[in-house]
């Protein structure tokens, strides 16, 4: 499978033969995605944007493509922050932060991509078409070792949480408890929030004293985990035998096959992305696990017993494909409206907190990388997915790092990471809360 999908707009700037000089943003002329965005800010501040999934969308799909258009052609945001991955996400955040759209905008991108499953629509294509687009004995030989590089990340991120907190007069238990394993365990919702209900049946503070803990923890995390995912895109690109170039272990090819572009085929990989997805909803009613994981599941199982028809797997890989190159940015846009706190990364901003928190991030990536090249995987992939997938904000956070690593194939494995990782980290901290008090 290509180790990208191309954005649109950013990945190509020539309209035509006779004008190869010419700029393009969404695949338009620059001149036309001009008016295009005019149309829209009028109607931004003159109070007419239709709420809902139009005028989100539309906003979404325009700014962050803006954004995206910049960031990728800042000499060092470009080469060494993520380009236009890490400007989408902090440009929008900024926007939030300095109020340069008006509330009712911007209150209906976060609804839109919150209560209106937007952020879930797009996860789950890319989980459904990753893993039918798979080998199915490529799919077993990767699965059955693949929480072998997460506990590598997991006791990496610690070690080095440790030694540097003790260099810096962290005790064992702040920099464990309170940075190293919020940063490991998933997100907000499947991380924080419920850690924050453990300590507080351990520890004895409510829950929203730890949760004031852990945020800036898991914010400054993921933007580190961003950042050093386009840093690894590089090494690899500098050090070929450290990668597979979007191919997770030695010796086995995930090659996505050339097909006819088929809309009737999209619309059936949607369909079919959303049933698996609702599926795992239907199965959470009885298994205490997220619906993206056991999504997963659903998918792997049916892949590897080979109950998919051909027909579906490769409508699942055209509507991954139409997903990744035609909504990513507008998707990271969002997530920085709805999803990033400016306020909560810059109040962290300390000498000794961000070097802790850049130390788990580290320690995640090395130990992913060095524990999977001795399992069979590659170490670039291995550290992005079991490393700095384990050490982002979630769903969110995985985008995001697959983004800037250009790796969106991958977001399966980004996602066992996030979930199922991130439950093993819950369990860890019951158990390690118990230790230090």
């Amino acid at each position: 499978m290509n180790n990208s999908f191309e954005r649109a707009g950013t990945s190509s700037h020539v309209a035509s033969p006779q004008a190869k000089s010419a700029i393009t943003l969404y695949g338009l002329p620059w001149s036309i995605f001009a008016l295009v965005a005019a149309v829209l800010l009028a109607a931004v501040y003159l109070d007419v944007l239709p709420a809902g999934l139009i005028g989100s969308l539309m906003v979404m799909m325009v700014l962050g493509e803006i954004l995206g258009f910049i960031g990728d052609r800042l000499p060092i945001v470009r080469s060494y922050l993520g380009g236009g991955v890490i400007l989408a996400i902090f440009g929008a955040a900024a926007i939030v932060y300095l109020e340069l759209l008006p509330k009712p905008v911007i209150s209906d991108i976060s609804t839109f991509m919150k209560a209106g499953e937007f952020l879930n629509f797009y996860i789950v294509a890319l989980i459904a078409g990753s893993i039918l687009g798979m080998d199915s004995k490529a799919l077993v030989k990767i699965g059955m070792r693949y929480f072998v590089p997460i506990i590598g990340a997991t006791v990496g991120a610690i070690v080095l949480a440790i030694i540097v907190g003790a260099a810096l007069g962290f005790t064992v238990q702040d920099a464990v408890l309170v940075i190293a394993l919020p940063i490991m365990g998933g997100g907000m919702g499947a991380g924080a929030i419920p850690m924050s209900q453990v300590y507080e049946q351990l520890l004895g503070q409510p829950a929203s004293y730890y949760i004031s803990l852990l945020v800036p923890a898991l914010a400054l995390g993921n933007v580190f985990s961003i950042v050093l995912a386009s840093v690894l895109a590089r090494v690899a690109d500098a050090f070929p035998r450290l990668s597979g170039q979007g191919q997770i272990m030695q010796g086995v090819s995930i090659e996505e096959k050339t097909q006819k572009l088929d809309l009737g085929k999209m619309g059936i990989g949607m369909m079919i992305a959303a049933a698996f997805y609702i599926a795992g909803e239907v199965l959470g009613a009885f298994i205490p696990l997220h619906p993206y994981a056991l999504m997963i599941i659903l998918v792997a199982v049916a892949k590897i017993a080979n109950l998919v028809p051909t027909l579906v797997t490769d409508a699942s890989s055209q509507w991954l494909s139409f997903v990744a190159k035609n909504l990513t940015l507008a998707q990271l846009f969002g997530i920085g409206i709805a999803y990033t706190d400016l306020q909560t990364v810059i109040d962290a901003l300390s000498f000794t907190y961000v070097a802790i928190v850049l130390a788990v991030v580290l320690g995640a990536a090395l130990g992913a990388g060095l524990v999977g090249k001795m399992v069979g995987f590659y170490p670039i992939e291995s550290s992005i997915t079991a490393g700095l997938c384990m050490a982002n904000m979630g769903g969110t956070g995985d985008v995001a790092v697959l983004s800037a690593a250009k790796r969106m194939n991958l977001m399966p494995f980004a996602q066992i990471s996030s979930r199922l990782g991130g439950a093993f980290i819950l369990l860890l901290s019951g158990l390690l809360v118990t230790v230090f008090v």
